[in-house]
């Protein structure tokens, strides 16, 4: 099947999220099951430099300027880029200046991804035409309301990576958009008198994906919906919402060839994680003990991760002997809370603002423990990394957590399934249980052990998704 993939972002080019990763890993996965599948993408500075070479498919002036869509082949995958300066070539992330503000054009630029993706659709380019048009999340969601409005040329799947971020523009765009004045409507795009861009992709795609099987149930409740809640809980009962749990990289996420580690090692042979531990403990400034127990948080610092809890569980943490190392960037209160920690227990609590993607390989592959407690959490990339590098995920029961990491009950534990430790509840309380349970099996190495070589096992491979995704695209 011809599928055209339309996203924001794409590792390893431009990355500020799990949108990235997947962006990056599903399209070669879907290759190598037979596909024939591209990326439309805008040509951002780092992902036009990150292509170099590409050529020319056509030009045209659209209600944002005009227009150079251009075309290379990336690592084996085709990709159409958007080549417009004047919207796409800033500083600063993709969707906010270096003050981290949002750009007050974004509903040009993103409208205008949608828009090229419909042109490919209609077939503006000679040599290709999509039969399925994938898009992912609020920046791509306007792109089943232009096919529809076309007489919908493709079929169409909207992927929702996170439902809180949903692309709420004024309604005085519409026009300026050239969305069909009908569309701006409950049973449409509109949302509270705004333009929803992710409420377009839900209600006009053919079939919605979310990124877990368990999140596609939770977002048809209030507590998860966030406003949206009526409408997929409709678009469930039509059949028309699925979840798809995502995949790891293994070019890329992979111990016995990660060429990030200070030392490689495998599920047969764990002896060189030790190295790695070192390392991390230097690298943060943690004593450098190897019966020490070492949790890691890498993650953006934000509420719905969860990051209050691991502040409300760290004296805990900390009294029974454990160390914690922090790599993320974001909520200024967490940051500071996390940095007077670092400052008040030195030796114990390392943390390093920012994010580097090298680094992450490295805490990963050093720390004991990934703590993953987000409040929601679509699919969450973190735990599957970590059950990958034989580095528990401590998690909350909650969206891809919940489908991803097995708790070490004692019942788990005797059936060879247990892969983490995982509690119910968002309170400091019930992180803090999951902490202590983490340092009784941590007392006995040779259950530790166990559940390390089980959850190095598990395929969390991106076969499984690529083929799910191919099965829908025939059912469509």
């Amino acid at each position: 099947m011809q599928v055209l993939h339309v996203c924001s972002e794409l590792f390893p080019l431009l990355k500020t999220g799990g949108l990235a990763d997947v962006a990056g890993a599903l399209p070669a996965a879907q290759i190598a099951e037979g596909d024939d599948v591209r990326v439309l993408i805008p040509a951002f500075p780092d992902v036009k430099k990150g292509i170099g070479e590409t050529h020319l498919v056509g030009s045209l002036d659209t209600f944002a300027g005009h227009v150079e869509l251009r075309y290379a082949l990336y690592q084996g995958v085709g990709i159409y880029l958007i080549d417009t300066p004047k919207l796409y070539d800033r500083p600063g992330s993709p969707y906010h200046d270096q003050a981290s503000n949002a750009y007050v054009d974004n509903h040009l630029r993103f409208g205008l991804l949608s828009w090229m993706a419909c042109e490919l659709a209609c077939g503006f380019d000679p040599n290709w035409k999509p039969e399925v048009v994938h898009s992912h999340d609020w920046h791509a969601g306007l792109t089943s309301a232009y096919i529809v409005a076309r007489g919908r040329p493709a079929k169409t799947v909207f992927t929702v990576h996170n439902l809180a971020f949903q692309g709420l523009f004024f309604a005085q765009h519409l026009q300026e958009l050239q969305i069909p004045s009908e569309f701006f409507q409950m049973h449409g795009l509109e949302f509270y008198g705004q333009i929803s861009f992710l409420k377009a992709g839900l209600f006009y795609s053919d079939h919605v994906t979310t990124v877990s099987p368990t999140y596609a149930k939770e977002i048809t409740q209030p507590a998860f919906g966030y406003g949206m809640e009526a409408l997929l809980l409709e678009r469930q009962s039509e059949g028309k919402l699925t979840g798809i749990l995502n995949g790891v990289d293994e070019a890329i996420w992979e111990p016995r060839t990660d060429v990030l580690l200070s030392a490689r090692y495998s599920a047969e042979d764990l002896r060189a994680k030790a190295v790695n531990k070192a390392y991390l403990q230097r690298a943060m400034g943690l004593d450098v003990d190897d019966s020490r127990l070492v949790f890691a948080v890498v993650s953006r610092l934000t509420n719905q991760k969860g990051l209050d809890l691991v502040l409300e569980g760290l004296p805990d943490l900390l009294e029974q002997g454990g160390q914690l190392a922090v790599l993320g960037a974001g909520d200024a209160v967490l940051q500071q809370a996390f940095l007077a920690a670092a400052a008040e227990h030195p030796g114990q609590v390392g943390v390093q603002l920012g994010y580097h993607e090298a680094f992450s390989h490295r805490i990963i592959a050093g720390a004991d423990v990934i703590m993953v407690p987000s409040r929601f959490e679509p699919c969450g990339l973190t735990q599957l990394y970590g059950l990958k590098y034989g580095t528990l995920p401590l998690v909350r029961r909650t969206g891809g957590l919940a489908d991803t990491v097995v708790d070490c009950a004692l019942e788990n534990l005797a059936d060879g399934t247990a892969s983490g430790f995982v509690f119910e509840e968002s309170t400091g309380k019930s992180l803090s249980n999951a902490i202590r349970r983490a340092f009784v099996l941590w007392s006995r190495p040779k259950h530790w052990r166990h559940v390390q070589h089980h959850a190095m096992g598990i395929d969390f491979g991106w076969k499984v998704a690529a083929q799910a995704y191919q099965n829908l695209y025939q059912r469509l």
